[in-house]
């Protein structure tokens, strides 16, 4: 696993036609799921290169599993030996540790995993983790190094579990640890949210039985065993919206294939209104470049704005004139990227949870930069393709996490992206 650190953008002008990948997002959760069974899981438009996908196959071969990339865009995950339940693991860490606690427990009846790592966004708990499998049944506790451990001799028991806030992660890992607990779990207060829904076609798809009641509650009637399954990932939204922002702010004329329209519909009728051309094809996105108007956005559960927009939409505000407000409740110490955009000339200011842009129509300057996490690497090398002069961004390799060839992707529709 390779890591390209630094990344050097130049001004440019967009044009041409781009592929979404597969989602992250639903990757990562998807293979999780698979330690739910010893039988072979096979997934298609799989982002095969994304270093957060090749850090979570590491993971399941350290269990155990054996994984055969097929090309750049299938992987088939297989088990040939019993799996280990202490996932060690040196390396970097991502959040989808906890997830794996999840299944390893409502499976083998105990997992231990390292405190999970990822993007430093604030201040990002696990004790919703911990609440949903205490609720299951299991004993939870951390010790001196830096592991967390779920015990279950007894196995998981179907439980109501109670989110105080629409949590991603926690859905997703009640749903994985209900799948095969005793008796039915349900899940009130759920995000439900597109990477979600696709881990519950493909769990359903294996034999799990669960159903979902709109944003009320999802129900996980638990059962004895799963089975394999060949499953395709969603289009990545995120990368839609990135593509997007990027022809706008360069004045450009993109093309995206495969365009998840109903994923995004709250964005898209924001950055319509911000000025946006944007033209329907049958299974694709035309954008032309046009004049970005500022943004007003306040980011919540799906439907509404993801978390993982707002620096995407700082780097629109950016290139807008007049002053946009951003406010991100859910994790406000998340703006840090605007201090790296205020480098290359961006004024701004923070007041608590809001963030506010004064936009100057782009007037922005190249300027060496720092990418604090993977959606602010992005936010900035968007800002680098209108800013006069270069634009290094140490630390990109953040950017390589969740972007298949996000460069070469760039440069394909004209831009000057350098590897260093």
């Amino acid at each position: 696993m390779s890591e390209r650190n630094t990344l050097f953008v130049q001004k440019a002008r967009l044009e041409g036609r781009v592929k979404l990948d597969g989602a992250k997002n639903s990757a990562l959760r998807l293979l999780a799921a698979s330690i739910l069974t010893s039988d072979t899981v096979e997934l298609d438009n799989y982002p095969a290169s994304l270093l957060d996908t090749q850090v979570h196959v590491e993971m399941l071969r350290a269990l155990g599993k054996s994984s055969q990339i097929l090309g750049d865009t299938a992987v088939l995950i297989s088990e040939k030996t019993s799996l280990q339940t202490k996932l060690q693991w040196p390396g970097r860490s991502i959040r989808n540790t906890l997830l794996i606690l999840g299944a390893l427990t409502t499976r083998f009846g105990s997992g231990s995993v390292p405190l999970p790592g990822g993007c430093r966004l604030g201040e990002r708990k696990f004790d919703l983790h911990v609440m949903l499998l205490t609720a299951l049944g299991a004993r939870v506790w951390d010790d001196d190094d830096g592991y967390l451990h779920a015990e279950a001799p007894n196995g998981l028991v179907g439980a109501d579990i109670h989110l105080p806030i629409r949590s991603t992660g926690a859905t997703e890992n009640a749903i994985l640890a209900g799948s095969l607990a005793r008796g039915t779990t349900r899940v009130w207060n759920p995000h439900i949210r597109p990477e979600i829904l696709d881990l519950i076609e493909m769990l359903n798809s294996m034999g799990a039985r669960i159903r979902v009641f709109g944003q009320e509650h999802i129900e996980i009637q638990g059962v004895d065993v799963l089975h394999g399954t060949r499953h395709s990932v969603i289009p990545d939204n995120m990368e839609a919206i990135t593509w997007l922002a990027a022809a706008v702010v360069t004045e450009g004329d993109v093309e995206i294939e495969d365009f998840p329209y109903k994923d995004l519909e709250v964005v898209l009728a924001h950055l319509d209104s911000a000025g946006a051309k944007m033209y329907r094809g049958e299974d694709s996105l035309i954008v032309r470049g046009s004049n970005c108007y500022p943004i007003e956005i306040s980011t919540g559960p799906h439907p509404g704005i993801n978390s993982d927009v707002q620096p995407i939409l700082a780097a629109w505000a950016a290139k807008s004139r007049g002053e946009s407000r951003i406010i991100d409740l859910r994790f406000p110490g998340r703006y840090g990227y605007a201090h790296e955009m205020a480098r290359m000339g961006l004024e701004h200011e923070i007041d608590g949870d809001l963030l506010r842009i004064h936009g100057r129509g782009g007037q922005l300057h190249g300027a060496h930069v720092n990418a604090l996490d993977l959606r602010a690497g992005a936010a900035l090398a968007l800002c680098g393709l209108f800013a006069d002069g270069v634009t290094t961004i140490t630390n990109a390799w953040q950017i390589e996490r969740g972007y298949v060839n996000f460069a070469e992707k760039l440069n394909a529709l004209g831009a000057d992206l350098r590897w260093e």
